[in-house]
């Protein structure tokens, strides 16, 4: 049996001890352990140490070590079991020692997927323009079950969706857009939709969206899309096929017919 003839600090951690043995008359290295269990197991000179113990020891430093890495890693932010399991795989850690951090994680409070859930749905509503849909795609990623993400999610209400939603779109658009409502309302349909917000919030929107458009603001369009088209046309065709190219052109951009009508009264009737 060995026994433990020194116990020297490491140079390059206060905090980590070598443990060195001897059978005999000769020293030698044995292994090394944090602080931490060299308290809790009492190690100490002249104390005598069998295989199994040394064994022991050594895994339970190695977990050790493990889970001081795993606290560092939470100090940064929060993180899901998930992140946290490919954290250490990354960092080679033995997958028998993951499953045993996290465990240990879990029951000190430290690792808890439904309040990470929550946290992470919180800090994108207040910090992003996403939707529901985009922020669950997230949360399945980062290994969140779908019982918890419906419960998180249920705390990004309709009203703070259809206001997050309206937000973005007064911002994207402008009162003197270059676009036909229709495109606008089309290119804007699909933008909420790709931010991952549910198709009844965005036909809300829309529909106030639709609502508040200024009709100056759609004559001030029809005028700036028809004059480029009658520049394009004007040396493609005459009369009334003349006409006709401009009509259409405007109607593909969206454009309502009674703006279609009124911008060639007042720009091509003068001249066919």
């Amino acid at each position: 049996m060995d026994k433990i003839s020194r116990i020297a600090t490491q140079k390059n951690s206060k905090s980590r001890y070598s443990i060195f043995l001897t059978n005999g008359n000769v020293e030698r290295y044995g292994f090394s352990v944090d602080e931490a269990i060299l308290i809790e197991h009492q190690l100490r000179k002249g104390m005598e140490l069998d295989e199994s113990t040394i064994q022991a020891l050594t895994k339970e430093d190695t977990i050790h070590k493990s889970y001081s890495m795993a606290l560092h890693y939470l100090s940064y932010r929060m993180r899901s079991e998930k992140e946290m399991s490919l954290y250490l795989e990354k960092k080679e850690v033995d997958a028998e020692h993951i499953s045993i951090i996290i465990q240990r994680l879990k029951q000190e409070g430290l690792l808890n997927d439904l309040e990470f859930a929550e946290a992470f749905v919180q800090t994108r509503v207040q910090m992003t323009s996403k939707g529901p849909l985009f922020i669950r795609k997230e949360l399945i990623e980062k290994g969140i079950q779908d019982d918890i993400i419906g419960r998180a999610l249920s705390l990004y209400t309709f009203e703070d969706q259809y206001q997050k939603a309206l937000q973005w779109v007064k911002k994207k658009r402008t009162t003197k857009a270059k676009k036909s409502l229709q495109h606008q309302l089309q290119a804007l349909q699909q933008n909420l939709l790709q931010k991952g917000f549910t198709s009844d919030v965005v036909k809300e929107v829309l529909k106030e969206a639709r609502e508040g458009q200024e009709e100056d603001s759609e004559w001030e369009a029809i005028v700036y899309q028809g004059e480029k088209l009658i520049r394009k046309f004007n040396k493609q065709a005459e009369g009334s096929a003349y006409k006709q190219k401009v009509k259409a052109g405007l109607y593909r951009k969206g454009f309502r017919l009674e703006y279609i009508d009124r911008f060639l009264e007042e720009h091509l009737n003068g001249e066919y």
